[in-house]
């Protein structure tokens, strides 16, 4: 399984796997583990039924009992366009081939929309964890204008056999104030019913490109939006991996103030490694209590590779695991089940241990 793993990071593998962080230790971390849900999520305020669909999702799949999760999100139909997202495999406009995708797959839950999860919950939402999605951006307003906005109920969510509800805040966005106070009611209301939450914490805001740099994907403020999102009780956080840092500092330039830092976050904390910038952003997810879950990004040229990369990243981090959709489902069943494997070997791996 190593030799897999070392052949698709090429160049990149000792770096990767060698890699000792010297910045937040991994003594200080809350790492995943078979026993997480009683180690962890058992001390928190999450009643029983909670609990008991955490563990459902920790124990469905090939990572069944090792505290990892590989999830299949499938809802770029709404984000992106139907058209965009299913071109390359027809076959994901229907329903059921979402889902079975990631039952061929292994993974330890789909998360989708509604529509998808509803359609088909009778004759699946028994066999695998249900995790829907409540709020989209559906971009077809014209002018273009994204904003996250609800799509349906929590109580909606729980009728149809849901184990979880997802759902993204564009934290920097005008719209955000908004976005916070209904995911927060809406968690709320989760939690009453028994199901976890999944927050998908992205920044949006024009500002956050700067002199050629996208500091949407930068360690200092990806991670902040992290700690905002544990903030709102979500059980596990999903965030893009960080390419960059400075994104105060860039933000912090000439009349704007924005937030407050402290430069031992740069010289401290985090080092220009990629595996140290996601640390980072584990260390705000309250050092690993919610669990960080990293994008899979979108399909290229070396989807195995890249995707192995970013499963090898963030468990060395401390992450909890992937949720890689676009990689997966553009392509035939067969094969986009042998990316979701390739992914969880990282996980199995036992050589690939935590910097």
């Amino acid at each position: 399984m190593i030799d897999q793993i070392q052949a698709y990071l090429g160049d990149e593998a000792d770096s990767l796997l060698n890699h000792q962080c010297t910045t937040i230790s991994q003594e200080r971390l809350h790492l995943p583990g078979g026993d997480f849900v009683d180690r962890i999520s058992a001390s928190t305020d999450r009643n029983q039924r909670v609990l008991n669909n955490l563990h459902r999702i920790f124990h469905t799949g090939r990572l069944a009992g090792t505290g990892y999760v590989s999830i299949l999100p499938v809802d770029q139909g709404i984000e992106h366009s139907g058209g965009a997202s299913f071109a390359k495999n027809p076959d994901y406009f229907d329903s059921a081939n979402i889902i079975n995708l990631a039952l061929e797959g292994g993974c330890n839950a789909v998360a989708s929309t509604f529509g998808v999860l509803g359609s088909v919950a009778r004759k699946y939402a028994h066999k695998i964890p249900f995790i829907v999605k409540i709020n989209h951006s559906q971009l077809l307003t014209y002018p273009n204008h994204p904003d996250q906005i609800m799509f349906g109920s929590v109580d909606q969510a729980f009728d149809l056999g849901a184990a979880a509800v997802g759902a993204t805040i564009y934290f920097g966005a005008e719209e955000s104030n908004r976005q916070i106070i209904e995911v927060a009611e809406a968690f709320h209301r989760a939690h009453e019913l028994g199901m976890a939450t999944i927050l998908w914490c992205y920044l949006r805001n024009p500002a956050f490109k700067k002199d050629g740099v996208d500091y949407h994907v930068s360690a200092d403020l990806t991670g902040q939006a992290n700690h905002l999102g544990v903030t709102l009780e979500a059980d596990i956080i999903k965030q893009k991996l960080p390419e960059n840092n400075g994104g105060y500092k860039a933000l912090n330039m000439g009349e704007s103030h924005y937030g407050k830092i402290d430069d031992r976050v740069y010289t401290e904390l985090t080092s220009d490694h990629p595996i140290d910038l996601t640390r980072y952003q584990v260390a705000n997810c309250y050092m690993g209590r919610a669990g960080l879950i990293n994008s899979g990004g979108a399909s290229g040229s070396n989807d195995f590779g890249a995707a192995v990369k970013t499963a090898v990243i963030n468990k060395r981090a401390g992450g909890m695991g992937l949720i890689s959709g676009r990689k997966a489902f553009q392509r035939p069943m067969t094969e986009g089940a042998k990316l979701l494997n390739a992914i969880q070997d990282v996980y199995l791996c036992p050589e690939v241990t935590i910097a």
